[in-house]
């Protein structure tokens, strides 16, 4: 039973918070309108980072600092599984309904390379889907897929069309899928209508207000639809800005942050952190089934002992100290769990929503003392993309060696 919670000498917790792209902020936009040209940002000004990506969005909230031109995180990082594969898994929904669960399921079971071929096919067509785009969108269909069809069902691709209930896909004597603009836009709809949804409520956050700019990068952002639904949702409430190259722009931020990581001096907490220790049995406070009495002594198991809370504002380098004690003084190797919460306050690791996100192992052995009371004192770092932690033997001085793992939750 364990009584304690600690780092040591070079423990590193990262915590993969989303880095805005600095250099958003000197880029300028490109020149279709209505979006804004942007001017030099000034001391106060607060933006928004919108980093659409393939596989998910992501959103960081900012304000300017000057002189120094220094960051300070007004929201925590926010986003979602919205991604530009969402509309890939829109068209693989659409080719089912046509063709058949069982039929598309096989073929990328037998014919893996025709279907990443129609994967790249789409693509292209994915990428040339405008709002005001009037003719048709051409896929082409791989042989084998055509092919591997009329074996599978003794007829052809053609008379799959026909007989389905989607109009708005034809079939072309040349060997391709005509699809309707139409048809593209509603494959396109169930991934805006989630990053317009989940935009909308980050504007609504009392801390994000005042916003003058919204920079739209990534990969996704390039699409034309998801620019007229991002600029239909805000309207006039801030000026919308895309860089040249917005799928570049996330690599040259991450250059950028990593030649001046100070650049961000206050970020936000996304998660609770904190760890299981045991406290002193309070009646009326504790509840009974969390008692245990050990050598006559009350306590009360599985309190999360809270590090930082989620949403909180954290300066660069901030520390916080701890100190904790094992249970048996001649204990040589301590193993900790780390827990994290989206909610801000934790009252008990057993609570709904709190999940183990970490383990430490702390190699004390070397720094046994006759003291009866052993203490351990810990120093953790927040404010950084990452958490760094050092402890210290206070009967010995000494560091503890530790290890962390956050790959195996």
């Amino acid at each position: 039973m364990l009584s304690i919670w600690d780092c040591s000498s070079s423990c590193t917790i990262s915590t993969t918070q989303r880095r805005p792209p600095r250099c958003c902020l000197w880029t300028s936009a490109q020149p279709s309108t209505p979006l804004a040209q942007p001017s030099a940002g000034s001391a106060g000004d607060r933006y928004v980072v919108m980093d659409c990506g393939g596989g998910t969005v992501d959103l960081t909230v900012h304000q300017i600092r000057l002189p120094e031109g220094h960051l300070k995180e007004l929201y925590k990082a926010s986003g979602g599984p919205y991604g530009s594969i969402g509309v890939d898994y829109e068209f693989e929904k659409l080719l089912c309904m046509i063709f058949g669960q069982d039929f598309i399921d096989q073929f990328k079971i037998k014919r893996p390379a025709a279907w990443v071929d129609l994967m790249i096919a789409f693509e292209s067509r994915k990428r040339a889907a405008t709002p005001e785009r009037t003719n048709p969108l051409n896929i082409n269909l791989p042989f084998s897929f055509i092919d591997y069809y009329k074996k599978f069902r003794g007829h052809s691709v053609d008379h799959a069309l026909r007989k389905s209930n989607v109009d708005f896909v034809k079939w072309s004597s040349q060997g391709m899928l005509r699809m309707s603009p139409d048809a593209m836009n509603t494959l396109f709809k169930p991934t805006i209508d989630h990053i317009i949804q989940h935009l909308t409520e980050l504007f609504d956050k009392p801390e994000v207000s005042d916003i003058k700019f919204l920079f739209l990068v990534g990969g996704f952002a390039e699409s034309a639809l998801l620019q007229q639904a991002v600029q239909n949702m805000l309207q006039s409430r801030c000026r919308i800005i895309i860089p040249h190259d917005v799928g570049l722009t996330i690599l040259k931020g991450a250059v950028l942050f990593g030649l001046d990581p100070s650049v961000i001096k206050v970020r936000r907490s996304p998660l609770t952190y904190g760890v299981g220790v045991l406290n002193r049995f309070v009646e009326g406070k504790h509840p009974p089934e969390k008692l245990l009495i050990k050598d006559g002594t009350r306590w009360c198991t599985d309190v999360f002992d809270t590090f930082i809370a989620a949403d909180q504002s954290v300066a660069l380098g901030e520390m916080v100290k701890r100190s904790y004690t094992p249970a048996k003084p001649s204990q040589q190797i301590i193993v900790i769990h780390v827990y994290c919460s989206e909610k801000e306050r934790v009252g008990f690791i057993s609570e709904p929503g709190v999940r183990k996100c970490g383990t430490l192992r702390l190699d004390v052995s070397g720094t046994e003392s006759s003291a009866p009371r052993r203490e351990i004192q810990t120093l953790m770092q927040f404010g950084d993309t990452e958490i760094r932690a050092i402890a210290i033997d206070v009967s010995t001085g000494r560091t503890v060696k530790a290890s962390i793992d956050f790959l195996s939750h």
